[in-house]
């Protein structure tokens, strides 16, 4: 079978300009400072619109509880002492 009328190169090439994939954005959670997408609960810490929406410790096991109630002091801690906040990253190397 035989295509009757064929698009050009142009044609085909102006179609396919807008296949691109767009690389994702992320924002910066106000609370703990993890990269989260917009408009959504933070999974780190639950927080959402400045107010907690999930407790994630309810969700976690007795020794994974202990740990990350230890991290959240601990950032608490060093936010109150020096007012600057950790990203994400350092909070889960301590």
């Amino acid at each position: 079978m035989v295509v009757r009328m064929r698009h050009t190169k142009s044609k085909r090439n102006r179609v396919r300009s807008h296949h691109a994939l767009l690389a994702g954005k992320f924002v910066r959670c106000g609370h703990c400072n993890a990269e989260i997408l917009p408009h959504v609960v933070c999974s780190n810490c639950g927080y959402y619109g400045g107010r907690e929406v999930i407790d994630v410790l309810a969700k976690l096991d007795k020794k994974e509880r202990k740990k990350k109630e230890k991290e959240l002091h601990q950032h608490e801690e060093e936010v109150a002492e020096s007012g600057a906040t950790l990203n994400a990253e350092e909070l889960s190397r301590r």
